[in-house]
């Protein structure tokens, strides 16, 4: 899998999402995922949606995978100088 392959499933899942995700041996990834289905919801919750979204490939393809899961409103807090 690639980032890109990575991040375009988590879009088909989550959809309006914004997905970033870097890989640098494409079997170990990071990712960071913006979506507003994420209001409300407690960290481990946003987690299982993304790894919904991924399906069988989490612990097979994609053998580990970090998420920074964020509502837009966090997102724009996490940039610096906002």
């Amino acid at each position: 899998m690639t980032p890109q392959q990575v991040a375009q499933l988590i879009l088909q899942g989550l959809p309006g999402a914004v997905a970033d995700v870097r890989s640098d041996d494409n079997v170990h990834f990071e990712s960071r995922v913006i979506s507003e289905l994420f209001a409300g919801k407690r960290p481990l919750q946003r987690h299982q949606l993304v790894y919904s979204a991924l399906g069988d490939l989490v612990g097979g393809e994609i053998h580990a995978l970090s998420i920074e899961a964020l509502t837009p409103d966090e997102a724009l807090r996490a940039v610096p100088g906002r």
